[in-house]
């Protein structure tokens, strides 16, 4: 966990250290989430939870042809739904991705895959849920994945895509039998302003 932290902090330290030639722009970025918890069903059945992202980001076009970088500090909401009840929690996400434009003359088509770290600022940390998971589950404070999209980027301003996140640590840890650990995944469908 450690050596995957020290690598997202040099990441978005190397898109801060920009080439001179690179393109730089800044923006906003905001959308929807759709997220659910990769628990074993023997202990507790999950839904899809709908939640929101947004904040500002940035965005550095390499030299190289159609190649660069994002990265953004986003507000987000996931969680969890079991037995009608909605748990949602707040994260600061730190997306880097890889980006891939395919140089069209007014739509850019985009693929973009890199890790991401999150870091929970809010909603509750326990949740009482009877007769399911030992009657609690509790929100880890970290949380790190892998994200992997497409889009489009119109007329050099406005970008629409996907991204689907793939959680790689134990978002969630359902107190039975000494604790069963979930990992959050799910969909995001974004919109970016650059400026």
């Amino acid at each position: 966990m450690k050596k995957f932290v020290v690598a997202a902090i040099v990441a978005v330290s190397g898109v801060l250290a920009v080439p001179a030639n690179a393109q730089l722009r800044f923006g906003i970025k905001g959308g929807a989430n759709i997220s659910k918890v990769s628990i074993s069903k023997d202990v507790m059945n999950s839904d899809n939870v709908t939640g929101f992202n947004i904040g500002p980001m940035v965005e550095m076009k390499l030299p190289v042809v159609g190649i660069g970088l994002d990265a953004a500090i986003l507000y987000s909401q996931r969680g969890v739904e079991t037995l009608n009840e909605t748990m949602k929690t707040s994260y600061l996400d730190v997306p880097v991705n890889l980006k891939w434009k395919i140089g069209l003359p007014l739509v850019k088509p985009y693929l973009a895959a890199g890790p991401y770290v999150s870091f929970r600022v809010g909603g509750d940390k326990f949740w009482e849920i009877p007769h399911s998971v030992g009657d609690q589950l509790r929100a880890r404070n970290f949380g790190a994945g892998l994200n992997f999209g497409a889009g489009v980027e119109v007329l050099s301003h406005l970008q629409v895509g996907f991204i689907y996140g793939l959680g790689l640590t134990d978002d969630y840890k359902a107190m039975k039998d000494g604790g069963v650990y979930g990992k959050s995944r799910g969909w995001s469908v974004n919109a970016a302003i650059l400026f």
